[in-house]
């Protein structure tokens, strides 16, 4: 029997970044992706859904990205998957969270798996593709759920036509010329699940992204 996938946006942190909480209603276990920062919201909303989670995972390694991981790493003993091109961004936290919002917050989290673009994971009986999609940082990926049509993208694009800044030393207006292109082989239905803003239908953005990569 196909499972039953629902996701869950939680708007947190100062920068409104969207955590994902992706459950699997019959196992009732769950991935959180993006926890940008309120650790304690999400935990509340996991004990209010009733499920279990297995890891974390984070799409790149902005601060406002993974705030929450180290609360949430000691709340439930589960990992934390990144791509390695970002760590230095993780070890960097710190730093990136006190020069944009002024405060001091948890030491940086260690990572226990890195995901490798091209591979993908188990989530009970579906499987979770990684793609490396580039640009905005270097180890920034989408993951997109096997035979479902979804695909959470991180800053890779927004709805409304936006797309991830490559303004930063490490950016890559070039690898994020690519990246776009690669998303646009998907599917039209494709729903898309941004890190920030709503969540929107591929073929929605199309023509503004296709708008963004005549510019490169």
């Amino acid at each position: 029997m196909k499972p039953t996938l629902q996701i869950f946006t939680l708007r947190v942190g100062a920068l409104s970044t969207n955590c994902y909480l992706f459950v699997n209603s019959q196992t009732h276990h769950s991935l959180i992706i993006d926890p940008g920062d309120d650790a304690d919201f999400i935990i509340r909303r996991i004990s209010d859904l009733n499920c279990q989670p297995i890891g974390i995972i984070a799409t790149h390694g902005h601060f406002d990205h993974i705030l929450g991981v180290t609360e949430l790493k000691l709340a439930y003993s589960i990992p934390f998957l990144l791509h390695k091109d970002d760590t230095f961004l993780v070890n960097n936290m710190r730093e990136s969270a006190r020069y944009f919002l002024g405060t001091t917050v948890d030491p940086p989290p260690r990572v226990d798996t890195y995901l490798l673009s091209g591979k993908s994971f188990p989530f009970g009986t579906i499987n979770i593709n990684i793609l490396g999609t580039p640009g905005h940082t270097p180890g920034s990926v989408c993951l997109s759920v096997e035979n479902e049509q979804r695909l959470f993208c991180g800053d890779l694009l927004f709805s409304g036509g936006g797309i991830g800044r490559t303004d930063f030393s490490y950016s890559s207006a070039e690898d994020m010329r690519k990246s776009l292109t690669r998303i646009l082989a998907l599917p039209d239905e494709t729903s898309i699940y941004p890190g920030h803003g709503e969540s929107f239908q591929l073929k929605q953005e199309r023509g503004r992204v296709l708008s963004h990569l005549a510019s490169y």
